[in-house]
C-alpha cells in the first residue's frame, strides 16, 4: 500500500493534478486527498483549483459536477461503476415531466443528480446550503428534486414556502426509523444524536442537530460532549474516530454504508491517474446549463 500511496503522490506533482475526496469515501483515500469533505467543499474546490487534472474518489455526479464547473479540466472517475441510487431515480424525461405538471415554479435541484437533470433546473443545492438556497429565492413554491426528505426538511425550516418534493430518496438514509432512534437514545442516553438531513423528516426531528457530513463534523468540533450517535454513512463516523479519539462515536446502524462510495480503491486511483482513463465527458449544450444551475449555487454560498 505505501508503495503505491508514494507513486500517487509522485504523479499527482508530475502531472499538476489534486485528488478530491467525498467523505463517505474508504478512509485510507484520505492518505493521497488534497481535499476530503463534502459535495459544496469539494465543488468549491473543482473550481478554484489551478490543477490540470482532478482525480475524483466520489461517485459519478460529483465528477460531472467538477467537469461542469471547470471544464478546461481533465476530471477523471477511478471507478465508473460508482454511481449513486438517488441520481438514477429521476431521468431527463421525467424531470420535464415533473416541470410541466408544476408550471412557473422554480426548480431546486440537489447536488446528487446527472449533469441532464442539472440543466433543466434554476439552481443547485447541496445538504449544506439547501435552507440558504431555497430562501434565496423569495418564491412561496419551490420544486425540489430528487430528494424528497431533504425537500420536507427545508420546508420545515422556512415558514411560508410549499417545498413540492418529487419522490426520490437515499435508501441508505431513507431506511433509518424512528425505533433506530429511540432505540439509541435509551441504550445511550447521553449521548447527542446527529443526524444528515437526507433522513426521513420524522427521524430527522428527533435529532439533537440536523445537518450535512460538514454540518456534523463541525458540531462534534465544537462541542463539549464526549459521546455521539452518528446517523449518517458510516465513512463519517469513522473520521471522526480518528480525528477525535478521545471521544465516542455510535454509528445508528452498521447498515448505514454506501457500497457505490467504498467502490474506489488506492489502486484504482493510481491506474486513472497513471494512465489518464476513465476521463468524464459532456455534451456541450448540457454543460453549459448545467454550469448555469451551479454556479447560481456558488454565488449564494460563498
Amino acid at each position: 500500500m505505501n508503495s503505491t500511496i508514494e507513486r500517487i503522490k509522485s504523479l499527482k506533482k508530475e502531472k499538476n493534478a489534486i485528488i478530491l475526496a467525498h467523505s463517505y469515501q474508504n478512509i485510507e483515500i484520505d492518505k493521497v486527498a488534497d481535499f476530503v469533505g463534502d459535495s459544496l467543499y469539494l465543488s468549491q474546490k473543482a473550481k478554484e483549483t489551478e490543477a490540470e487534472i482532478i482525480v475524483f474518489a466520489g461517485v459519478y455526479f460529483m465528477a460531472q459536477t467538477a467537469k461542469i464547473i471547470s471544464p478546461e479540466k481533465k476530471v477523471l472517475l477511478p471507478n465508473l461503476n460508482a454511481g449513486c441510487l438517488m441520481a438514477d431515480m429521476i431521468n431527463s424525461r421525467q424531470m420535464a415531466e415533473f416541470k410541466a405538471k408544476n408550471p412557473n415554479i422554480p426548480v431546486v435541484c440537489y447536488i446528487n443528480s446527472t449533469a441532464e437533470v442539472k440543466s433543466q433546473c434554476d439552481i443547485c443545492c447541496t445538504s449544506s446550503n439547501a435552507v440558504e438556497i431555497v430562501r434565496s429565492l423569495n418564491s412561496p413554491k419551490v420544486l425540489f428534486v430528487p430528494d424528497a426528505n431533504l425537500g420536507k426538511y427545508v420546508e420545515s425550516q422556512l415558514n411560508g414556502v410549499e417545498v413540492i418534493t418529487y419522490e426520490g430518496c437515499c435508501p441508505v438514509h431513507d431506511d433509518v426509523t424512528i425505533k433506530n432512534i429511540d432505540d439509541a437514545r435509551a441504550k445511550y442516553p447521553k449521548a447527542k444524536v446527529l443526524i444528515h438531513p437526507e433522513c426521513r423528516p420524522e427521524v430527522s426531528s428527533k435529532g439533537d442537530y440536523i445537518g450535512s457530513t460538514s454540518g456534523i463534523i463541525e458540531y462534534v468540533k465544537n462541542s463539549s460532549d464526549k459521546q455521539f450517535v452518528i446517523v449518517t454513512e458510516k465513512g463519517v463516523a469513522e473520521r471522526l474516530r480518528r480525528d477525535y479519539p478521545d471521544k465516542e462515536f455510535v454509528l445508528i446502524s452498521e447498515k448505514m454504508l454506501c457500497e457505490s462510495m467504498k467502490l474506489t480503491t488506492l489502486d484504482e486511483i493510481l491506474n486513472s491517474l497513471e494512465n489518464e482513463i476513465n476521463e468524464i465527458t459532456l455534451d456541450e449544450d448540457v454543460r453549459k446549463r448545467s454550469a448555469n444551475c451551479i454556479e447560481r449555487m456558488l454565488k449564494v454560498s460563498k
